[in-house]
């Protein structure tokens, strides 16, 4: 099955917005969640023009059930759904409560540590936990934490980046972390893999660990260029209303459904052309993961029939440009949300950092074979 001309420029142009609207149109930057609704919607539409045998195109109840749903239920505790939504609301609100302590007790830190020091463990730390506390839950820590730091407002954006870099890749090591690792590991259960908790840790774990250790190291570079004289103006105040708070939460869960869409939207693109491709061009291929849900790539591209290199090659390209652009992991989104990170902010150090980082891991993978 080819995809019709008409239908491939229709992808093509919905592809296309999304990745240069929110740098080229202010509005769109502005409103950022309904944007990529509207184009989720559009995808969606689109796909229903395309017959792929065996699988299900276009709008149908399960999708819709999937767009709805998913911002409220990544897991239960105690039989209770626990989702995005929730855990952004939650988390959320305590802090509006008790913003105050948590912010001297964050600037103590810093006091005792010192910046760069802090920087270093947040990165890490969170990069490591971020596969068993979950990545929404590392974000969350991460932006109040760097929000608190007394340093300037550019240093904070740097810091956030380069943190959510390793909270992406730090998360997959185990299902509890991501819907991505919840996938991969579901679809590999059964021969040849038996995958089981510990399976993606045992083979990524070699290239992601010392990934994050050396973000964190990236990430006192950064804070090192910082002036001293500059750090009191960037100790910033807690000001946010409650309304903001729920304003926040609501865009986290249009984001995620606005995800869910297009993710399944260009599912007909995916499984035409990207399954095609040879292992060494899908990863660089999959720099598209950089705009599109990062899981359902996962779920389209990797299966039981595939090599460990393949596997390995697809899951570590999703995982490093993920943290390219704002919409490539569930932690740039709140992070960004909550700190008023725009698109070309993240972009002028994502981009750069997220292809170093791939051509590092292509010569590890691919070149030297380890």
């Amino acid at each position: 099955m080819a995809l019709e001309v008409g239908v491939l420029i229709g992808f093509l142009v919905i592809f296309l917005v999304v990745l240069l609207g929110p740098f080229k149109i202010h509005v769109i930057e502005e409103n950022l969640e309904p944007f990529l609704l509207v184009c989720g919607i559009a995808a969606m539409t689109l796909s229903g023009f395309v017959e792929i045998p065996g699988e299900k195109t276009g709008w149908r109840m399960e999708i819709i059930e999937e767009a709805l749903t998913s911002p409220l239920h990544v897991g239960d505790i105690a039989g209770i759904p626990i989702g995005i939504f929730q855990i952004v609301l939650v988390v959320g609100l305590i802090i509006y409560k008790w913003h105050s302590p948590i912010h001297k007790a964050i600037r103590k830190l810093t006091d005792i540590l010192s910046v760069k020091i802090l920087s270093f463990l947040l990165i890490v730390v969170l990069g490591l936990f971020s596969s068993v506390m979950s990545a929404i839950l590392a974000a969350i820590i991460l932006v109040e934490v760097v929000n608190a730091m007394p340093i300037p407002r550019k240093s904070k954006i740097d810091l956030t980046i380069i943190a959510c870099f390793s909270i992406g890749l730090g998360a997959a090591l185990t299902p509890l972390g991501e819907p991505l690792s919840t996938i991969v590991v579901s679809k590999l259960s059964g021969a040849p893999y038996h995958a089981d908790f510990m399976f993606l840790f045992n083979m990524l774990g070699k290239y992601v660990i010392p990934g994050v250790f050396a973000f964190g190291i990236v990430g006192m570079f950064f804070l090192g260029k910082t002036n001293p004289k500059d750090q009191e103006i960037g100790a910033a105040d807690y000001n946010e209303t409650i309304k903001d708070v729920i304003m926040r939460a609501i865009k986290v869960y249009v984001f995620i459904a606005a995800l869910v869409l297009l993710g399944e939207g260009f599912k007909p693109l995916i499984l035409e052309y990207f399954i095609q491709i040879p292992s060494s061009i899908l990863y660089w291929v999959n720099m598209v993961s950089a705009i599109l849900d990062n899981a359902t790539l996962a779920a389209a591209e990797i299966g039981p029939s595939m090599s460990e290199l393949q596997i390995k090659s697809i899951l570590m390209g999703l995982l490093i440009a993920g943290g390219m652009l704002i919409p490539g992991n569930i932690p740039n989104i709140i992070s960004a949300g909550k700190l008023g990170i725009t698109s070309k902010e993240w972009a002028r150090l994502g981009v750069p950092m997220g292809l170093i980082a791939m051509a590092i891991y292509f010569v590890i993978i691919f070149v030297l074979g380890i």
